[in-house]
């Protein structure tokens, strides 16, 4: 490995996926490419986690040239909308950024000889479809603008495949842990936010509800797999569920989980809501088979919620952490009060295309 381009490196997962490859690839060279919205939003790091990559590139993911993946081996690619909320608002943006954005990137790949397309899919493609677990040829029904854009890219992907242009989209189960730019928007982290400031669970929901849930560093060893994948492993191009069966939880199960490690805190659950229609268990066995033990997912969830105990003790959060800078669509909803960005989520200002 030589050289290896992750897109959206700068948001929450990024730093965990740069980390990995850093390890596992001491000499390569790491490009990172990132529009910036989310890098002021660090989370007591020590240092900088883009110190530890080569290059860094503030670009829109809708705007790379050609050129930036000349001489690539690998392409991880992160860089999305991640918010349903943002979908709601305007789903155009969405599909614009995660589907033919990353599409576009994919030809280019291919075209410059890049060996290895990574895409981070999503398990929430299953929408809700029935109570058995899905597995890969399971029907999807993508609910949100989100869910959709990653199943049209996932399609878009797919004749692209080659020997000479492998292809893995990878279907993460809802991400969690501690990172330098951690979210509180996602069910596990504000949970635990909730225990540690408030002494309060609240499930917004009737908890009935599925969730699959992957830590991020497990999604960073995932990631570690599918940038050397051959075609040998599973064929040129490959859609798989990624996480552990053990890592389906119903959200009311979660809520009481993360709640014996907090003594004292109280779980609500919203026994009137309407039913929540994202509900989704999901079979991992596909993974399983493909990838390796050393990048199966190792993180059980009590270690989780303990890293984001001791995380979020360092932040110094108050209890209105649902309005801080944590939860993305607040982060895009200031940037864009601001006057910083413009309708089309792009800077306004001249900050766009520098090299670090």
């Amino acid at each position: 490995m030589k050289t290896v381009l992750i897109t959206g490196n700068m948001g929450y997962v990024g730093p965990s996926v740069v980390r990995q490859l850093r390890q596992s690839y001491p000499r390569a060279r790491l490009v990172g490419l990132d529009s910036g919205l989310f890098a002021h939003c660090l989370t007591n790091a020590k240092t900088l986690p883009e110190t530890r990559i080569d290059e860094q590139h503030f670009m829109d993911v809708r705007d790379i040239p050609a050129s930036l993946v000349k001489g690539v081996d690998a392409v991880v690619h992160l860089a999305a909308i991640s918010n349903d909320v943002m979908g709601q608002i305007d789903e155009t943006i969405t599909l614009n950024v995660n589907y033919r954005a990353g599409v576009r990137l994919a030809k280019l790949a291919k075209k410059a000889g890049v060996r290895n397309f990574v895409f981070a899919s999503s398990c929430s493609v299953y929408g809700s479809i029935g109570d058995a677990a899905k597995n890969e040829q399971s029907e999807v029904n993508p609910l949100t603008a989100y869910a959709r854009s990653k199943v049209m890219t996932e399609e878009a992907l797919k004749p692209l495949a080659a020997e000479s242009f492998i292809i893995t989209s990878l279907r993460f189960a809802t991400a969690c842990g501690m990172s330098e730019r951690v979210r509180l928007d996602l069910v596990l982290n504000d949970f635990v936010a909730g225990a540690l400031l408030r002494k309060a669970i609240t499930v917004l929901s009737d908890g009935t509800p599925w969730r699959p849930l992957i830590h991020i560093q497990d999604m960073a060893r995932a990631i570690d797999w599918a940038v050397t994948r051959e075609a040998k492993n599973g064929g040129v191009c490959v859609v798989c569920n990624t996480g552990s069966n053990e890592w389906n939880y119903q959200v009311k199960d979660l809520a009481e989980a993360v709640s014996l490690e907090f003594p004292g805190s109280e779980v609500s659950i919203n026994t009137s809501a309407p039913p929540d229609k994202r509900s989704y268990r999901v079979s991992f066995d596909y993974f399983k088979s493909l990838a390796p033990t050393p990048h199966q997912p190792t993180v059980d969830l009590k270690s989780a919620v303990l890293e984001l105990k001791h995380g979020l003790e360092g932040m110094r959060l108050n209890t209105n952490y649902r309005h801080s800078t944590f939860m993305r669509i607040r982060a895009l909803t200031e940037l864009r009060d601001q006057g910083l960005l413009d309708a089309d989520m792009r800077w306004k200002q001249e900050t766009a295309g520098g090299l670090m």
